[in-house]
C-alpha cells in the first residue's frame, strides 16, 4: 500500500472557511515553501530538485521528518496537496529482499509467558515485567550487549514501542511502515504500509484462530491487521476532526478495543489564519471483530462555538496515553491534556474514570484547573495556562493492606496517588520535578508494587534562536539541565531515593540533553530509563545506582542493510521479554538528536 495522497476529511467541527474549497498544492507551496526553496540558497533544495522526489518522500518529511517542525502549522490535507504538487508518484521504501526471513511464518499462542504486548505487560499499566517473562536476572544486566540493529529507512525519528509475542516482534515507524520481525535475528516476516506515521505501541488480541493487531496512526486512522500475515482486516477513523492523531496505545477487553484520541490542533495555531480551536479529546470503543462503534465519550461535553474573530472554544483535553483497565470496578482510567482555547473546562488536566460498558464518566479529578495553552502562546505570551497536561497513563496498584491506589504523573512535575473508591480523592502528592511545557513526567512511570519510579524531563532550551537559519530544528536544548529519576514509596509517597541526571559531555552532539522524558520500564531489581542524550541506563531499584549504561548515539550495521544511526531516547520506553531488551533510538523533534534504529540486546549478545 502507499501513503494516501488525497483524502477528503469530514470537517463538520471546523470553521466553514477550512472546508470551503479543495486545497491547492501550488498555493500552499507559494505561501509556505517558496520563500526558502525558491531563494537560490545553495544549501536549500530548489523546487526543481523537490520535483524529482517521490510524493511519499516529501510527505514523510512533512509528517515526521526534517520539515516536521516547519509543517506543524499545516493541516493534513495541505501537506498531502503540496506533496502531490511537488513529487512524483511512488517511492515507498520497502525492505530489500535480503532483509526477509527464509521462513516468514508467524505463529502466535493465545497467551505466551515471555511477551510484552502493547503499552505494558499488565493492563494496569505498571510497565513492570516479572522475572519469568523478563528472563533477565539482576546479576546479568551488566553483560547486556547489542545482538542486532534494524534500521527504519529514510526516517529521522524512531518512536513506536515494540510488541514482543512468541518469538516475533511487531513495530511501527515514522514512515507508517509496520514490520513483523524475528526476535532472534531481526529478519522481516511481513510489512504493512499505514496511511500515516505509527507512533503507538501495537496490541495483539486473539480473534478466532488468529490474532488481530490493533494500532492507530498520527493522521487519525485506526487499524486491525491479521497479526500472522499483516493482512488488513479493517480500518476506521474514530474521530473525524482533521487534526486527529492517535498516539496512545489501545486497550482491549472482552471483544472491545478502547482508543484514546489526541490532536495536532495545538500546533496548528502557529498559523495565524487557523481558527483556534474546535477539537475535543475522546475515548472511542470499537468492536474488535468489525470496527463498529460501541460508544464514544468526549472529555469536553460541549461543542466549540465561535467566541471571536477566528476564535473558537472550548477545545483540547486530548488523550495522549493508553487507558488503564480496572475490572473490579468495571471502569477504565484515562488522563487528559490541557485546553487549547477558552473557556477552560473541568475535565482538562485530569484523571477520568469511564464505565467500560457505556463510556459514561463515573468521576473525574482535575489537578490543574484553568490550563488553556497552545503553540502560539510562546510568541504571544497571552495564554493563562502553564501547559501542564498529562502525557502518561494512570497506574493501578494494590497496597499491602489490600486497598487499590491510582498513580498519575503530570508535566507539572507532580505525582499523585488517588483513591479509586472515593472518586479520585488525592491520597498524597509529591513533586519530582520543576515542570513545564516539556517538563515533569512526560510519557510514563513504572511500578513494582512497592515503589513507583518517575523519570523527569524538565528539558530547557537556549533563549537564543538556532544559529543555523537553515536548520529546521527549533532552539537548541540545554546540555546541562533536566532529568533525574525518583523512587517513591507507593503507600505513603515518601521519597526512597533520587538518581541525579548525568549532564552531556563536551563532545556530545547538538541536541544532547540529560532530560529523561522517555517512559520508564521495570523488572525485578532494575529500572530502565532513557535520556535525550541517547543513553539507556539500568538503575538499581534498591538504591538508584546505575548498573548498566549504553550510549545509542552511534552508527549501526543493520540486519536489513539500511544505513542507521542512534539519537535521543524519547516517547515509549524499553521493552524486556525472554531475556532480551529492545529500544528505539532517535528523536529529531524539539531540538533533539535524530536517529532511525531499533536495537535488540541480550546477555553477551547471544
Amino acid at each position: 500500500m502507499r501513503y494516501i495522497i488525497a483524502i477528503t476529511f469530514a470537517l463538520s467541527m471546523m470553521a466553514p472557511s477550512l472546508s470551503a474549497a479543495p486545497v491547492s498544492g501550488e498555493a500552499v507551496y507559494k505561501q509556505r515553501c517558496a520563500a526558502c526553496h525558491d531563494s537560490g540558497n545553495a544549501r536549500i533544495p530548489p523546487r526543481d530538485e523537490l520535483k524529482k522526489l517521490s510524493v511519499t518522500h516529501i510527505l514523510r518529511s512533512l509528517d515526521f521528518g526534517e520539515m516536521n517542525n516547519i509543517a506543524t502549522k499545516l493541516r493534513q490535507e495541505e501537506r498531502e496537496a503540496v506533496a502531490a504538487y511537488l513529487g512524483v508518484p511512488g517511492g515507498n521504501g520497502l525492505p530489500a529482499a535480503r532483509a526477509y526471513c527464509a521462513d516468514r511464518t508467524v505463529k502466535l499462542a493465545s497467551r505466551g509467558k515471555t511477551e510484552w504486548n502493547g503499552w505494558s505487560p499488565a493492563l494496569t499499566n505498571t510497565r513492570y515485567q516479572p522475572n519469568d517473562a523478563a528472563g533477565l536476572p539482576l546479576g546479568q544486566v551488566s553483560r547486556l550487549k547489542l545482538k542486532w540493529a534494524y534500521g527504519f529507512d529514510g526516517d529521522i525519528i524512531a518512536f513506536s514501542q515494540p510488541t514482543v509475542l512468541g518469538g516475533h516482534l511487531f513495530v511501527g515507524s515514522a514512515s507508517g511502515l509496520v514490520q513483523a520481525l524475528s526476535v532472534e535475528s531481526g529478519c522481516v516476516k511481513w510489512v504493512f504500509q499505514a496511511t500515516g506515521p505509527v507512533r503507538s505501541a501495537l496490541l495483539a488480541v486473539p480473534l478466532g484462530d488468529k490474532h488481530a493487531l490493533l494500532f492507530g496512526d498520527s493522521v487519525g486512522w485506526f487499524y486491525s491487521l491479521e497479526a500472522e500475515t499483516g493482512r488488513l482486516l479493517w480500518k476506521k477513523r474514530p474521530e473525524q476532526h482533521e487534526a486527529t492523531r492517535l498516539t496512545g496505545a489501545a486497550l482491549a477487553y472482552q471483544g472491545t478495543v478502547f482508543i484514546p484520541v489526541a490532536s495536532w490542533e495545538e500546533s496548528r495555531t502557529t498559523n495565524a489564519d487557523y481558527p483556534c480551536c474546535t477539537f475535543r479529546g475522546s475515548v472511542v470503543a470499537l468492536r474488535i471483530k468489525d470496527g463498529s462503534q460501541v460508544w464514544k465519550t468526549f472529555a469536553i461535553t460541549e461543542k466549540a462555538k465561535q467566541t471571536g474573530q477566528n476564535q473558537w472554544g472550548p477545545s483540547g483535553a486530548g488523550i495522549w496515553s493508553a487507558p488503564t483497565l480496572d475490572t473490579k470496578r468495571g471502569v477504565l482510567y484515562v488522563t487528559t491534556g490541557d485546553n487549547y482555547s477558552a473557556p477552560a473546562t473541568p475535565m482538562s488536566d485530569a484523571v477520568l474514570a469511564l464505565e467500560l460498558a457505556t463510556g459514561r464518566i463515573a468521576w473525574s479529578r482535575q489537578t490543574t484547573p484553568g490550563d488553556v495553552w497552545n503553540s502560539s502562546c510562546s510568541a504571544k505570551g497571552d495564554c493563562p495556562g502553564p501547559d501542564y497536561d498529562y502525557g502518561s497513563s494512570v497506574i493501578l496498584e494494590k497496597l499491602d493492606n489490600g486497598r487499590d491506589v491510582l498513580l498519575a504523573g503530570q508535566k507539572s512535575g507532580m505525582v499523585y496517588a488517588l483513591d479509586p473508591d472515593r472518586k479520585g480523592e488525592i491520597l498524597w502528592q509529591v513533586r519530582v520535578g520543576q515542570g513545564g511545557t516539556n517538563g515533569g513526567v512526560q510519557w510514563g512511570m513504572a511500578s513494582d508494587g512497592q515503589q513507583l519510579y518517575a523519570a523527569t524531563s524538565d528539558v530547557t532550551r537556549s533563549l537564543a534562536p538556532n544559529a543555523d537559519a537553515l536548520d529546521p530544528r527549533p532552539q537548541a536544548v540545554d546540555p546541562k539541565t533536566g532529568g533525574g529519576l525518583t523512587a517513591l514509596r507507593i503507600a505513603t509517597g515518601q521519597k526512597v531515593w533520587f538518581a541525579p541526571p548525568i549532564v552531556c559531555g563536551p563532545a556530545a552532539k547538538r541536541g544532547c540533553s540529560p532530560a529523561q522524558s522517555q517512559a520508564v520500564s521495570a523488572i525485578p531489581g532494575l529500572i530502565f530509563s532513557g535520556s535525550l542524550d541517547g543513553h539507556l541506563r539500568a538503575y538499581s531499584a534498591e538504591e538508584g545506582k546505575v548498573l548498566w549504561d549504553f550510549d545509542t548515539v552511534r552508527d549501526y550495521q543493520t540486519v536489513n542493510g539500511v544505513r542507521a544511526t542512534g539519537g535521543s531516547l524519547n516517547g515509549p520506553g524499553a521493552v524486556v521479554a525472554g531475556g532480551m531488551l529492545f529500544v528505539n533510538s532517535g528523536y529529531a523533534r524539539l531540538g533533539s538528536i535524530p536517529g532511525n534504529v531499533l536495537l535488540a540486546f541480550s546477555v553477551d549478545g547471544k
